[in-house]
C-alpha cells in the first residue's frame, strides 16, 4: 500500500544496529501488507550495511551493496517498502522516475542530478538534527534579544527612563530616581517582561528591529549548460554580496521571535560540519529508488520517440556501479549508495536492460498482485490504515464512524472488481473508493446530525458506485 505518512517517534527511536532481518521485516509488516519476498530482500540489504560497518576499512571498501529490482504492477507496495526502509534506517531517500530522462531535451549528465538532490536531502536531515540540539540555547538567546528590544539596557552615564509593563496592554514609563538603584529596578522590570513574554501576553506588541534583506538578483547564463550542470552554485558565490543591506522594520513580538530564531539557528549551526556529515551520510547510507525503470528497458529501435532508452541506461550505469559526482557541498562517491529499481515490466522484461546494468542489480524480487483478502487487510491492519485515518479525520468534527465487517468486505470486493475491469492500480484504488464512499459525510460533517454513522455493506453498495 502506497501511503507515505509523517515520521513517528517510535520508528525514530529504533536502533538499526540492533534490528535483525526478521525484526526489520516485522517493522515493515506494520505498514505494508504482504510482499514477504520483497521485505526479506530489503531487510537483508539493510542488515548488510550494519555488517559492513563492522569490517576492517580495506575490506569494507570492497563490500558493495546488492542493488534490487522490484517487479510488480503499480500500487502493490514497491515505493512504500523502500520509503519505510529509509525511514527505519534514518537514511537519505530519493525517488526518481527513470522515464524522465527520456523526455525531450534530455542531457546525458542530468542523471547526476539525482545524487545532488539526494545530497540536498541529507543536508536538510543533518541540519534539522543540529537544530534540535541547539534549540534550547537558541530560544534563550532569542528571548534575551527580544527583551533588549522591549527594554534596552540602561546607559551608565545618566538616569534613564525605564519602562515597567504591569500588563500586556499598558506601558507606562517610570523614571528611575537616584534613590532607587538602577540595576535592581532594571533587573526587576526585565523579569516582569520575561514572564509576560513566556506567557504570550506580549505577542501583539510592536517592536522595531534591524532585518537583513535576502533578495537575490536573477542571473541568467547563456549556453546549454545550467548552473547545476557546471557544478557551480552562483548563490553560494554571490549571496553574501547582497546580504549586507539591512533596514529597520516594525513587527509583532511573535513575528520577531520567529525571525530571530532563524538568525540564531544560522549563527549557532556550523554548516561546514553539517555538510561533512551529510556527505558521509549519503555515501554510507543513501537510498535511491529508481521507479519506472521498465520504461527505459529495451534496445534501440532506430526511430521514434524511444531512441534514447539505451543511452539513458548507459548514463545511469556509472552512477550505479560507482563514480564521483560533484555537488555544491563537495564530491560524493556513489559506490555504497543502495539503488532499488522498480517497474511493472508488462511490455518489457528485466533482461531487456543492457547486460552491464543488469549486472548491477543482482537481486530480483517479484511482488504479488493484490487479492481481495489483501485489500481487506490493507483497510484495517497497517498501523495507520485507511480506515483508521478516516475515523480520526471525521472524529475531529465530532462524527463517529463505525465500519461493519461486511462494509470492509464490500469495499475490498469493489476495489478488486474495478481493478479487473479497468486499469489495475493496486491499493491506490482503495483511496478512490473511500473518497467516493465518504464524500457526503465529509462534506456535511460539521452540520451532520446525528453524529454517529454506521457504514455497512448496503451503504457501500449505494454510495461507492
Amino acid at each position: 500500500m502506497v501511503i507515505y505518512l509523517a515520521g513517528e517517534t517510535e520508528e525514530q527511536e529504533l536502533r538499526l544496529d540492533e534490528l535483525t532481518p526478521r525484526q526489520i521485516v516485522a517493522e515493515l509488516d506494520k505498514h505494508v501488507v504482504g510482499q514477504n519476498a520483497a521485505k526479506r530482500a530489503v531487510a537483508i540489504a539493510l542488515r548488510n550495511r550494519v555488517r559492513r560497518k563492522k569490517l576492517a576499512p580495506d575490506l569494507a571498501a570492497d563490500v558493495i551493496p546488492k542493488n534490487i529490482i522490484m517487479i510488480g504492477s503499480t500500487g502493490v507496495g514497491k515505493t512504500e517498502i523502500a520509503r519505510r526502509l529509509a525511514r527505519m534506517s534514518n537514511s537519505p531517500f530519493l525517488k526518481v522516475e527513470a522515464s524522465k530522462f527520456t523526455e525531450v531535451g534530455y542531457v546525458g549528465r542530468d542523471v547526476e542530478s539525482m545524487i545532488r538532490d539526494l545530497t540536498e536531502i541529507a543536508v536538510e536531515m543533518t541540519r534539522q538534527e543540529k537544530v534540535e540540539e541547539i534549540t534550547d540555547k537558541a530560544e534563550l538567546n532569542v528571548e534575551e534579544r527580544i527583551l533588549d528590544l522591549l527594554l534596552p539596557p540602561p546607559k551608565s552615564s545618566a538616569s534613564n527612563p525605564m519602562f515597567d509593563f504591569d500588563s500586556a496592554e499598558t506601558a507606562a514609563p517610570v523614571l528611575v530616581t537616584d534613590t532607587e538603584p538602577k540595576d535592581e529596578n532594571f533587573a526587576r522590570t526585565r523579569e516582569k517582561l520575561r514572564s509576560q513574554l513566556r506567557s504570550g501576553k506580549l505577542d501583539n506588541r510592536l517592536v522595531e528591529m534591524e532585518v537583513r534583506e535576502k533578495n537575490f538578483p536573477t542571473i541568467e547564463l547563456a549556453g546549454p549548460m545550467g548552473v547545476e550542470e557546471m557544478g557551480i552554485n552562483m548563490k553560494d558565490m554571490l549571496g553574501n554580496l547582497f546580504q549586507g543591506r539591512s533596514k529597520r522594520r516594525k513587527m509583532r513580538v511573535d513575528e520577531a521571535m520567529e525571525y530571530l530564531m532563524q538568525e540564531e539557528e544560522e549563527r549557532l549551526i556550523d554548516m561546514d560540519s553539517v555538510a561533512r556529515g551529510a556527505l558521509e551520510r549519503v555515501e554510507s547510507s543513501g537510498i535511491i529508488f529508481l521507479d519506472e525503470i521498465d520504461k527505459i528497458a529495451g534496445r534501440e529501435s532506430g526511430h521514434g520517440p524511444d531512441v534514447s532508452r539505451e543511452g539513458v541506461q548507459r548514463d545511469i550505469l556509472p552512477i550505479v556501479e560507482g563514480t564521483t559526482v560533484n555537488t555544491r557541498y563537495g564530491m560524493v562517491r556513489t559506490d555504497h549508495i543502495l539503488f532499488i529499481a522498480a517497474g511493472a515490466f508488462h511490455v518489457s522484461k528485466p533482461s531487456d536492460l543492457i547486460p552491464e546494468l543488469q549486472g548491477r542489480f543482482p537481486i530480483r524480487v517479484e511482488l504479488e498482485s493484490l487479492t481481495i483478502d489483501d485489500f481487506k487487510r490493507i483497510l484495517v491492519e497497517p498501523k495507520n490504515s485507511l480506515i483508521k485515518q478516516y475515523l480520526a479525520l471525521m472524529e475531529t468534527e465530532g462524527v463517529k464512524l463505525d465500519f461493519t465487517p461486511d462494509a470492509i468486505d464490500a469495499v475490498a470486493n469493489f476495489a478488486a472488481q474495478v481493478n479487473q475491469q479497468t486499469e489495475d492500480i493496486g491499493a491506490r484504488r482503495l483511496h478512490t473508493i473511500m473518497e467516493r464512499l465518504l464524500d457526503e459525510i465529509s462534506f456535511e460533517g460539521p452540520d451532520l446530525e446525528p453524529k454517529n454513522k454506521t457504514i455497512d455493506a448496503a451503504y457501500v453498495q449505494t454510495d461507492a458506485r
